[in-house]
């Protein structure tokens, strides 16, 4: 392949993890590498810069490349497992070789244990035990057995029988929560309820019940002004969601992953499935996210001929909800984006008599005489209420022929409108995947404004609410006292040491913290 046509293969490389296999003009694999974002990363050695070519490493493999292959990966974590399986299996001759040969670390359960524990482990051994993993993040996998231990009350001795005479040497019943079921504090049938608990999780059953709970603690520490307890609680999460990140494990063969994306297939093939007029050349996806009443938010994504539109992204924060109620809300979301865009064009005014107002918003759309182009298709994350409470909404302000589906994710079940079967597409159908990623991308934009919005909240203090509390005194009380908690154990007169403040305005300040407790 020559250097033109290498170049126009990568062009049509997505902005997708994955990994890349540099081969020679014999075939041979000179070079296996891993990326965040493969267009981005091949464009190092298919438009590469002075600075890239200046080392020679890089130089002398940009020369001898006359092919390469790329598999898109679901995460950054599977990219790098199955760079480390590709090295390993071709041993390419520009990629550096590891000294120790490092491998990721896995979890064990030792076999043959009346207490079963888990042990962490870089080798897959054949001795009968049970292993999890591998795990990407070793720093997140340690801190999230380590709550895991916490959580369940497991064993962390290294005994493989423990009894009385070990107990005697082991506080971990006190420091670590272990339920002592080598001195009968717990039965062995409990322990190992508790330990098939921590399996189910690891397999990932009770994932989303365990982050919720992680979430709902760490929001009503925050609430609570407990800051610290609420940062250690978001730790956990965030390792937890590292930690059991879904991975494929990748054998000895070359996996059979995708390499390319056909978004205009995928919209063809949608619209066929769905019984459309015409692809769904615009689509709009709507996502609800709450982990409690003080951030209920909702996300809307636009795709535009199969492809993300960021530009169209919009986020919104829910007004007339006050307590978790995901059809409400996206009643309310539904509600507030297509009223919009009648108030912005002047299709209501303008609409014949024999024309529905969505038909006469289409045309508009074409022809570029309506601000915001109306979708050809909304999707609403969720079953037959959110899709029903989406479509009440769209009849209300005339927009009721508007072609809307929900697609619920437990079974990727498609409803439609007034009808009680849901369709069920093949996972390997390009219509479902257009579908999958739309919603996956609504899902994970709702999201994302959630932690900002409870990042904000975070930075946010009792202090702020003082009167006659400027920046300069918020910044001075916290770097000395550290926290309110502190600073309300604290005397008048120990506040007053600090310069600018008076003992007076040091009690006041203590009777409005101690007020709102």
């Amino acid at each position: 392949m020559d250097k033109a046509s290498l170049k126009e293969q990568w062009h049509q490389t997505p902005h997708k993890p994955g990994v890349y296999i540099m081969k020679d003009a014999q075939g041979n694999t000179i070079y296996v590498g891993k990326a965040k974002d493969l267009h981005r990363r091949l464009a190092n050695y298919f438009s590469p810069s002075n600075a890239t070519l200046a080392n020679h490493k890089t130089r002398a493999l940009i020369h001898a490349i006359a092919s390469f292959d790329y598999m898109v990966t679901r995460n950054d974590n599977e990219a790098f497992l199955l760079e480390s399986k590709l090295i390993k299996q071709y041993r390419p001759h520009y990629n550096i070789q590891l000294k120790d040969d490092k491998r990721y670390p896995l979890l064990k359960v030792p076999k043959g244990e009346i207490f079963p524990r888990f042990q962490l482990s870089r080798v897959r051994k054949d001795d009968g035990a049970r292993y999890f993993g591998p795990f990407v993040h070793s720093q997140a996998l340690k801190a999230t057995l380590e709550w895991i231990n916490r959580h369940f009350q497991l064993r962390t001795c290294t005994v493989r029988h423990p009894g009385e005479h070990d107990f005697k040497h082991c506080h971990a019943d006190i420091i670590r929560n272990c339920s002592a079921p080598c001195i009968g504090k717990i039965s062995a049938e409990e322990y190992n309820a508790h330990f098939d608990q921590a399996i189910k999780l690891l397999e990932g059953t009770g994932k989303k019940s365990a982050l919720d709970t992680l979430t709902s603690e760490m929001m009503q520490a925050a609430e609570q002004l407990d800051f610290e307890k609420a940062a250690y609680l978001r730790d956990i999460r965030d390792n937890l969601i590292k930690t059991l990140e879904p991975a494929r494990r990748f054998r000895h063969t070359t996996p059979n992953l995708p390499g390319t994306m056909q978004p205009e297939k995928d919209m063809e093939a949608l619209g066929i499935a769905l019984g459309l007029d015409e692809p769904p050349f615009i689509m709009e996806c709507f996502d609800i996210s709450n982990v409690s009443s003080n951030h209920i938010v909702a996300s809307m994504v636009r795709f535009t001929n199969g492809k993300p539109d960021n530009k169209a992204y919009r986020r919104y924060r829910i007004r007339t909800v006050e307590i978790q109620n995901d059809f409400a809300s996206m009643s309310e979301v539904i509600h507030r984006r297509y009223s919009r865009i009648l108030n912005e064009s002047d299709a209501i005014a303008t609409c014949p008599s024999n024309t529905s107002l969505y038909q006469w918003l289409k045309k508009l759309s074409r022809e570029g005489k309506a601000p915001i182009k109306v979708p050809d298709l909304v999707v609403v994350d969720g079953g037959k209420g959110q899709l029903s409470s989406a479509l009440r909404d769209l009849e209300a302000i005339g927009l009721g022929d508007m072609p809307i589906v929900g697609l619920a994710k437990q079974f990727e079940e498609i409803y439609f409108p007034h009808q009680p079967e849901p369709l069920r597409l093949s996972h390997s159908d390009g219509a479902l995947k257009l579908m999958q990623r739309i919603r996956d991308e609504a899902h994970r934009f709702a999201n994302g404004y959630n932690e900002l919005l409870y990042r904000k909240r975070m930075k946010e203090s009792a202090l702020d609410g003082v009167p006659g509390m400027s920046v300069a005194k918020k910044s001075m009380l916290l770097a000395k006292f550290k926290s309110v908690a502190a600073l309300k154990k604290t005397s008048a007169d120990e506040i007053a040491t600090l310069r600018g403040i008076s003992k007076k305005w040091a009690q006041s300040m203590l009777d409005y913290l101690n007020s709102l407790s």
